[in-house]
């Protein structure tokens, strides 16, 4: 596992909750790939940590899908077969609709201020800053839609987005395009337009799964 730059943690975080943020921070960054090979002593040499929080953080992450069986024995990381990428999309089609659905309808004033200074802070981003960026609308997103089990339903996802590598909005013309796809749902939002803030989601990440089998297609092998 190469060593790359994290981001900070929260103040108050146990040594295992640590141990756990910083192996998401790996899938999000591309220091840990889908199928790479996870050994509970070199993780926690790399973290600085005994191997009984780090442990802890394994099975935690077994648990929630990020880490499985390898072909030869021990772990690695997780990695989806285009089936359950396939299903994936589908799910996070519905459930990202359902949220703007339910943003034109709960939103207050300050959550629709907050996506509508966002999508016109993307087009200033460097090119590194784009894939945050866009996390952050989306959570700016789900929250706007003031539904707590939707809220769980997401973070599910997020974590299972997390093995797909890297973000589409890398290819060419595709951070453009998204953001033109995000400012048409922030105006369904803003104009409690339920229905057209579904189907903008929806055209979203319609668009998102296509990029997607697009780089898995464009892969050699």
């Amino acid at each position: 596992m190469r060593r790359t730059a994290t981001l900070p943690l929260p103040a108050g975080q146990s040594l295992a909750e640590q141990a756990y943020e910083r192996f998401r921070q790996g899938l999000r960054s591309g220091a840990l790939q889908p199928g790479q090979r996870v050994l509970e002593a070199e993780l926690a040499e790399r973290l600085g940590m005994s191997r009984t929080p780090v442990r802890e953080a394994i099975r935690r992450l077994q648990s929630e899908g990020l880490l499985a069986p390898g072909p030869g024995g021990g772990l690695c990381v997780a990695a989806y077969g285009h089936a359950e990428v396939d299903e994936l999309y589908v799910m996070r089609e519905a459930l990202e609709g359902t949220a703007a659905r339910l943003a034109a309808q709960h939103a207050g004033r300050p959550d629709i201020m907050l996506l509508q200074r966002m999508v016109a802070e993307e087009a200033g981003l460097p090119a590194e800053a784009v894939a945050e960026h866009n996390r952050r609308f989306h959570r700016a997103l789900h929250q706007a839609a003031h539904n707590r089990y939707l809220l769980r339903a997401l973070s599910a996802l997020s974590d299972a987005l997390l093995l797909l590598g890297p973000t589409t909005l890398e290819l060419p013309g595709r951070a453009v395009a998204a953001r033109e796809e995000h400012a048409r749902i922030v105006a369904a939002v803003a104009a409690r337009d339920a229905a057209g803030a579904e189907a903008a989601a929806r055209a979203h990440i319609q668009a998102a799964h296509a990029a997607r089998l697009g780089m898995a297609a464009a892969e050699p092998g």
